[in-house]
């Protein structure tokens, strides 16, 4: 009889002596595998939602609010106060024309917004035109963004954040209707399409109103900036780009360029690649933990493989003495090993795959946890490593063991109870 029949009819002939161990083991390899799918579709959900908040802030920006100079410059004191207005907008973007958006940003905080008998307190931002595509303001269907027409005529047309429009508005759609800032009517021209922020500066999106600020100037008569706003191309041009706008601000403002509190900056750059350094950090220790108890699954596989050679071995002994090849005695605990790591994995990514999309069902609109921390994600990437690690636990431990057992001698087994 040829050796691979040999295999398999030895292998038959274990696994119907022993189907309550093979059960055993096999849930245990099911239940490891869940757990490490669990934790690594956890750790790829969290990875992708923290990815999607960042950006809903805007990707390769910059922000910066006036201070004062901490430095001497030229003769002149520290301690003197850098105020920009909406003229420093253009002013760098003639210089800089490299930055896809530069942004200017002035803010009325707690502003009178009555629409009916209904009066909200909230911030009102007028800003310029690229602000939204920069800031991520996309309109819900029926709603736009604020056009070039609406800045140079001074129209009074504003943009809502969702939560604030659900304020005014309740269940109601906004779009067309008429509302007083100040007691000045504005024309809602669109709402903000919700989107959950992992960064934010004055405060969340979601509750604030935009307007051009052209408008602004006309109806609150201020053009300081609160904030400067700049984007890169790429996240490696904004470093250079901060030194190149401060040394142009600093030429005009009279502050030295390496003074760093001239301007307060918060580069989003900078922190958001410390927040994918973490995101990444999370997901090995989450990997770490399901690999471990995997292991630990294996771990019980050879344990029992172990003891099957143990129980069997004066039968082993006895087939070795009647002339069975060394490879008829390992090859079936190796393959032993293999398909109840193969039968108990599938079993696991099945349950896995189960829950997960079971779990991808739950609505996430009315849930703020499950919008921030997002849901558990299968990819192929994970599917992949667990396949792998699946794949040399199952022939660590059917192999070892087998190894012991092809080491037997027989004549030793004889005295063997």
């Amino acid at each position: 009889m040829r050796t691979p029949a040999v295999v398999l009819t030895l292998f038959a002939q274990s696994s119907r002596l022993s189907k309550k161990r093979a059960f055993l083991t096999i849930a245990a390899i099911a239940w490891g595998t869940v757990a490490i799918l669990l934790l690594l579709s956890f750790g790829e959900g969290l990875k992708r939602q923290m990815d999607r908040n960042r950006r809903s802030t805007g990707e390769n920006l910059a922000v910066m609010w006036p201070n004062e100079t901490s430095k001497p410059w030229k003769g002149m004191p520290p301690g003197r106060d850098i105020r920009l207005t909406t003229d420093d907008v253009s002013f760098v973007a003639e210089r800089m024309p490299e930055l896809p958006a530069v942004i200017g940003e002035v803010t009325s905080w707690r502003t009178a917004l009555t629409y009916g008998r209904k009066t909200v307190n909230g911030r009102v931002l007028g800003t310029n035109v690229v602000y939204g595509e920069a800031r991520k303001h996309y309109p819900v269907a029926g709603g736009r963004w604020l056009t070039p027409g609406d800045e140079a005529e001074k129209r009074r047309v504003i943009f809502l954040g969702d939560e604030m429009a659900k304020d005014i508005f309740g269940k109601d759609d906004p779009v067309g209707k008429t509302l007083l800032v100040n007691n000045s009517p504005f024309t809602v021209i669109g709402v903000m399409q919700h989107k959950t922020q992992m960064g934010v500066y004055g405060g969340p999106d979601e509750k604030h109103a935009v307007i051009p600020w052209t408008t602004f100037k006309a109806l609150f008569g201020r053009d300081r900036l609160n904030v400067l706003v700049i984007q890169s191309r790429t996240p490696e041009e904004m470093a250079p780009a901060l030194a190149r706008l401060n040394e142009i601000l600093g030429a005009k403002y009279g502050y030295d360029p390496t003074d760093e509190r001239a301007l307060s900056t918060w580069n989003i750059v900078k922190t958001s690649k410390q927040g994918q350094n973490m995101i990444i950090g999370i997901q090995i220790f989450l990997g770490l933990i399901g690999a471990l108890t995997l292991l630990i699954g294996g771990v019980g596989v050879a344990n029992i493989m172990y003891a099957v050679v143990k129980e069997r071995t004066r039968e082993i002994g006895v087939k070795m003495a009647l002339g069975a090849k060394a490879r008829w005695i390992t090859w079936p605990f190796v393959l032993e090993g293999l398909v109840y790591t193969l039968v108990g994995g599938v079993a696991g990514m099945t349950i896995a795959t189960l829950l997960v999309t079971g779990l991808g069902l739950i609505p996430d609109g009315s849930n703020r946890v499950l919008a921030f921390l997002g849901r558990p994600t299968l990819s192929p990437v994970i599917a992949a490593t667990t396949a792998g690690i699946l794949g040399a636990i199952g022939l660590m431990a059917g192999y070892f063991p087998a190894r012991r057992a092809a080491a037997i001698d027989p004549a030793a087994t004889l005295r063997y109870e």
